[in-house]
């Protein structure tokens, strides 16, 4: 492949899908950058040499078609002076010339039409590196922005309907245990109950009793009731 294919292969690249198929968009986006830069180098070579040859050929023939004329000239002197010997040698010469002429001015116009073409795609191909470099910023920061999106969206997954699910078992658990604890505390306080009520049951015979010995001691009592 010649390298303005290499060159238009690389510009035509989707870069959307390059971005989807690429472990790190960003440093992809540099490499494909550092490609074109590559290339472009290379294409400026290449036309560097075409416009020198063109330039080679070009004073060639210019060199070429000067000559035809001064053959010319000197054939045109000779016969002013005579010397149709040397006249003939002078036409002799201009045809020799004539026919390096003949032979470089298609070589030329071709190589010119070349540079020509190679210029105007260089051109082509600078103005696009200069794009893709203004655009890579602003992929870059697209790309920044996505991985972000994309490490929020995995962080809430990351607590999703498990996590949650996870969260309520455990909530029921401390409610059984908060009801256990209540359960426990109110038998526990029944018992008390009772046994406070027994004990001053107790205490309430007791001190009925020694009334009565008081009572009786002093005589207070009132005559037993006789049958």
């Amino acid at each position: 492949m010649g390298i303005f294919g290499r060159i238009s292969d690389i510009f035509k690249a989707n870069v959307n899908d390059t971005l989807d198929k690429a472990e790190d968009p960003e440093k992809m986006l540099k490499q494909m950058v550092i490609e074109m830069e590559e290339s472009v180098n290379r294409t400026t070579l290449a036309v560097a040499s075409a416009i020198a040859n063109e330039k080679t050929l070009e004073r060639k023939l210019t060199k070429a078609k000067a000559e035809t004329a001064d053959w010319q000239q000197k054939a045109v002197q000779a016969l002013n002076a005579n010397r149709e010997d040397l006249a003939k040698a002078a036409l002799q010469k201009k045809a020799i010339v004539e026919r390096n002429v003949l032979d470089l001015e298609p070589i030329y116009i071709s190589s010119k039409a070349t540079s020509d073409k190679m210029r105007s795609q260089l051109d082509q191909l600078k103005n696009k590196l200069e794009e893709a470099r203004s655009r890579q910023s602003t992929l870059i920061a697209r790309s920044q922005a996505a991985k972000a999106q994309k490490q929020i969206a995995q962080s809430f997954s990351g607590i999703g309907s498990d996590a949650f699910s996870k969260f309520d078992k455990f909530e029921g658990k401390i409610e059984k245990l908060e009801g256990e604890a209540e359960a426990f505390e109110q038998l526990g306080g029944t018992n008390t109950r009772l046994e406070d009520e027994f004990k001053t049951l107790s205490s309430s015979t007791g001190v009925d009793e020694e009334l009565l010995k008081l009572k009786a001691s002093m005589g207070k009592l009132p005559p037993a009731i006789e049958n």
